[in-house]
């Protein structure tokens, strides 16, 4: 019986004063599951993307830390072997100095009697001063001795600490790596539940999004009305990047064959000269801010309340950026994602952005 025709029943019955007997449950249909909305996957999946790009940021802000500390040991562990190499010399010239203290100590006479029994008591002042200058000499050795034992035990201290640093920033990129595995396993187990027209309708829905936002952006007069042209720096970081279109999206790659979002930017800045922070996060933090109105090609543009993705300017409107897993970096309307706002990396300190 269908739940229409089970509906009509009930209602007749109802409706005469009569009662119906209890229904089999075999007879009760299922309720069927509602079919999501387009809007309903499409922010599920947007969610699961930012999930896994800020994964992806963390995972490389740790990389960078981590590199950063494994350029500390090593610089350590040369200068250990250095002090170490020193400490070795300044024992043995210690050892040379104390053997000759004790073979002069048994064949000398103490130099205040020489002084009485010499016949030329200014020879013996002279040879007196001499043997003050040696003593200088010695105490300066046996200082060196032990500074190089003091320098050589606080390289070691620091040297043990920053390894330990280092194996503690490797557990967390792995946890962090493994964070990002599982979001975008999130992302795949939702995109393979849907139907090819779902897909599509999903993918125009999204276009549809992006069409939208960018209109409003660029008629509200947020971007200013002229067209500003890059710095130096600026057009040498944008040429950089455009050679890149077209190559895959990977998360925590910086190149040269596939790039995460500030992979991407990172390197292109590198290129031009200035180096930049390796995530979108420290970007934003770190680097001058500028009103959007004040846009110029070069500039870097962050996006979402967490600055986990960024692009770099194109000019009129439009960005260059590493989008996401499964794409390829690509030419961009600027709002294309919800904007935080924009830095400039050659931007003078303490100046007005022009």
């Amino acid at each position: 019986m269908s739940g229409r025709l089970l509906r009509l029943v009930c209602t007749a019955a109802v409706a005469a004063g009569t009662a119906l007997a209890p229904l089999p449950a075999e007879a009760v249909p299922e309720p069927q599951p509602r079919e999501r909305s387009v809007a309903d996957l499409l922010t599920d999946l947007q969610g699961l993307y930012r999930e896994a790009e800020a994964a992806t940021e963390t995972y490389n802000a740790t990389e960078e830390k981590l590199r950063e500390k494994r350029a500390e040991v090593n610089r350590l562990d040369t200068a250990l072997s250095r002090a170490r190499l020193s400490l070795h010399d300044s024992r043995g010239a210690a050892g040379r100095l104390a053997r000759q203290q004790y073979q002069s100590s048994s064949t000398d006479i103490s130099p205040y009697v020489r002084l009485l029994l010499a016949r030329d008591p200014q020879h013996a002042l002279e040879q007196g001063h001499v043997i003050g200058q040696l003593a200088r000499k010695r105490a300066q050795r046996v200082g060196r001795l032990t500074g190089a034992e003091q320098r050589a035990d606080e390289l070691a201290r620091k040297a043990r600490k920053a390894l330990d640093d280092q194996l503690t920033l490797a557990a967390r990129q792995k946890r962090d790596r493994d964070a990002v595995r599982k979001k975008l396993a999130g992302v795949e187990e939702l995109l393979a539940s849907l139907t090819p027209e779902q897909l599509t309708r999903l993918a125009e829905f999204e276009e549809k999004g992006v069409e939208k936002a960018q209109q409003e952006l660029t008629t509200s007069g947020a971007l200013g009305e002229a067209e500003r042209k890059p710095s130096g720096k600026g057009e040498t970081a944008l040429r950089y990047a455009r050679r890149q279109l077209g190559k895959p999206y990977e998360w925590g790659a910086e190149g040269p064959k596939t790039y995460d979002c500030s992979g991407l930017t990172s390197r292109a800045w590198a290129y031009a000269g200035t180096p930049i922070p390796r995530t979108s996060q420290e970007q934003w933090a770190r680097l001058p801010r500028i009103p959007l109105k004040r846009l110029r090609p070069g500039d870097l543009v962050i996006y979402f309340p967490e600055a986990t993705h960024v692009a770099i300017y194109v000019g009129r409107g439009q960005v260059i950026e590493a989008p996401r897993t499964g794409e390829r970096i690509r030419i961009s309307p600027i709002a294309a994602h919800p904007v935080l706002g924009a830095v400039r990396p050659d931007q003078p300190p303490a100046t007005d952005a022009t």
